[in-house]
């Protein structure tokens, strides 16, 4: 009896684990390229500024370049770099858009390599998809959707930090 209630225990778990993965990572190809689990994080009210993230893998034999992103919920997507230097965060726009080698993917993500959703036309909550479309050199654009979660799991608000936002113009 306890074999089979462990082993039904263990049955229900598993399935429950196949049920709930597919809302968490999320994934669109076209073509040659895959862009997994894109996302967002949710935004204040009167905040002008909401961020993108994806993983966007190139699976052809030629390189392909990131040139540009839109959606109805903002004015303006850009593509931008944040790195540390000296203890100071900043963040520059990638004005040529962001390579994608062929063979490999190249991570968008907080702190580094993301997506400014410019002068956004209202708050980005939690739960809700933004469209997006993608535009690529070298490969077909894509629709993709931002799902708006919080970056850890949990609703806090984010620390303030020193940021250099040179290139922004609200």
């Amino acid at each position: 009896m306890k074999r089979t209630t462990r082993l039904a225990g263990t049955l229900l778990l598993a399935c429950s684990a196949l049920m709930t993965t597919p809302a968490l990572a999320h994934e669109y190809t076209q073509g040659e390229v895959t862009i997994a689990h894109p996302w967002s994080r949710p935004t204040p009210p009167g905040t002008p500024m909401g961020v993108g993230y994806m993983a966007i893998t190139n699976n052809g034999t030629s390189d392909i370049r990131f040139t540009s992103a839109m959606t109805p919920r903002a004015k303006r997507v850009s593509i931008h770099e944040s790195r540390m230097t000296d203890g100071v965060m900043s963040m520059r726009p990638l004005e040529n858009g962001l390579m994608i080698p062929a063979g490999e993917t190249v991570e968008l993500e907080p702190h580094g390599y993301h997506l400014m959703l410019e002068k956004l036309k209202g708050p980005l909550k939690e739960g809700e998809s933004i469209p997006l479309t993608v535009t690529f050199e070298g490969a077909e654009n894509m629709d993709v959707e931002l799902n708006v979660q919080p970056l850890d799991g949990t609703s806090k608000p984010m620390k303030k930090e020193t940021m250099d936002m040179h290139g922004h113009q609200s």
